[in-house]
Order: C-alpha cells, then structure tokens, then sequence
C-alpha cells in the first residue's frame, strides 16, 4: 500500500523549518557562524555578497528538485519541497521582522550553542516526520543510488568542504565555534531521530523464566518473550526472557526478578526507539496519546 501525504507531517515540517530558520537567523546569522550543508552555501553568499539566504535556498534548491525527484519518491518529494519553501519563507520573516534581540556577541559559546539546538531541533523534527530540506539530503541520496557511495560519508564530506570554504569569511576563533555548533546540531538531531519512547531491554536468563514472565504481565502489565537458548558450559538448554519497559520501570522490573530469581543473569540495554503496544500502541492497537 502506498504511503500517503498526511497534514500531520506537514504541520511538524513547517514546525521544524521554523524553528530552524529561527536559529539561522538570530543565531549564525547575528554572530557570524557558518553551517554545513546548503544552509552553509547560503550563509557564505549572505555574509560575502549580501544575497539574502530566504532566495538564495530556493535558488540552490530548485534544479536538485528536478535532478532528485525520482530517487526521493513521491511522498518524500512533497514533503521535501514544503520543508524547502518553507525554510526560505520563515528566513525571510525572521530577517524582516526582529520579534527578540538576542545580543550574544560577547558570549560565541552560548551563541554556538543555541544555533546547534535550533538546528538540530528543527532539522531533527522535519527529519523525523519524513521530510528533508532538500540540499546535502538529495546530493547524499543521489550518490548513494548511483555511485554507492554512503550517505553518512557524502553528508560529511560536503559539510566539511562547506565549512572549510567559509573560512575565507570566518576567523579561526568563529571556525572553532561553528565546528561546536554543527556537533551540537548533529547531536540533538540524533536524540530527536531516536525518538521519545527511549527504553530499556532485558534479556533475563533463570531457572524459573515462567514464573518471571507471569509476574511481569500482572505485577507491570507488560509482555515478554520466552527464548530459546544452550548454555556453552554445561550444554544445556535455558531458557530467555526478553522484555522491554520505560526507563522509570527498569527498578521495578529489577526487584520483582531478584525476588522471584536471586541468582538470575539479567542484562540491560538501552533502546532509542520503541514502537508497538504498551508504548505506541495501546492494548486495542490504537494509538496511546502523550
């Protein structure tokens, strides 16, 4: 079944290119930092030719449209050229009408900082709803599906080309703050792209795994699967428990295993992301609301 255009994704999109036009602008912008990316390219004619990035992002962006469509696919391919508009547009508000003023001249750190979490935030939420702003995401895909080269590798060589062409404007010192905004930016999309529903998973490995698991469903109201495994030791079959809680649960979850089981082995991972019932979904497989 095809996937379709959902208005839901668009709000989150244009959420997220504002929030990302927001940082642009009164943070790189006003403190001289540069960007990776087309947001870079955009920024270096900004600050040497005096082109307003709202047109300049379109200009960049129009002929990949025609280049990338195919590889985007349809639904992709909407809601890239709504991200993409819609960053320009919000750019162009943001320079036309100052809603705060945000003096952090004297302080490059905060500076460098706040521009990282606008990014990442508005990059992170139009990324997470399925759309692109265009630019490094199609060169990346394009690469990817033609020359098989990876896209985490393309992204990075274009960002760090980009970024070593903004030193004919930058100074070292705003070089080094632009590297601290683009890590910040980097890091807080990731935290975004894995998702709200962070968890922990445990592998529980016991003599008595259905009397934990019974417990588990009652006492927690959570599920859990019975493994099949062989000790490497003894050769003997054991059995494994898997379950997955919230991350307030994890104590919980613990006690009742050691009350049940003082001498169970019991490992604990973190999950980024959990989709499904007791966390997405509810027990009639409709969506919870958080």
């Amino acid at each position: 079944m095809a996937y379709k255009v959902r208005f839901k994704n668009i709000l989150f999109i244009l959420l997220g290119s504002a929030i990302l036009s927001f940082g642009l602008v009164y943070f790189n912008m006003e403190n001289n930092l540069a960007d990776g990316g087309f947001t870079g390219i955009t920024l270096i004619l900004y600050f040497m030719f005096f082109i307003n990035p709202a047109i300049s992002n379109l200009i960049l962006n129009i002929p990949l449209f025609f280049i990338g469509w195919r590889v985007l696919g349809r639904v992709t391919f909407i809601y890239t050229i709504i991200g993409t508009v819609a960053v320009s547009f919000f750019l162009e508000v943001f320079q036309r009408y100052r809603f705060l003023s945000i003096p952090l001249h004297d302080d490059l750190t905060l500076a460098a900082l706040f521009a990282g979490v606008f990014i990442g935030v508005g990059l992170g939420i139009v990324f997470r709803y399925g759309g692109t702003t265009g630019g490094v995401d199609i060169i990346a895909k394009l690469g990817f599906k033609y020359l098989g080269w990876s896209m985490g590798k393309t992204m990075f060589l274009f960002d760090a080309m980009v970024i070593a062409t903004s030193l004919i404007y930058l100074n070292y010192r705003e070089a080094m703050y632009t590297l601290l905004a683009v890590f910040v930016a980097a890091k807080v999309i990731d935290f975004i792209q894995q998702g709200a529903y962070s968890a922990k998973a445990s592998h529980i490995i016991s003599d008595k795994v259905p009397e934990i698991a019974e417990a588990i469903m009652k006492e927690m109201d959570r599920g859990a699967t019975i493994l099949k495994g062989k000790g490497s030791f003894t050769g003997s079959d054991k059995e494994i428990l898997y379950c997955v809680v919230g991350r307030n649960e994890l104590i919980r979850l613990k006690t009742l295993v050691e009350r049940i089981d003082p001498h169970a082995f019991v490992t604990v991972n973190d999950v980024q992301d959990v989709i499904g019932e007791g966390f997405t979904l509810d027990e009639n497989k409709k969506p919870l609301q958080h």
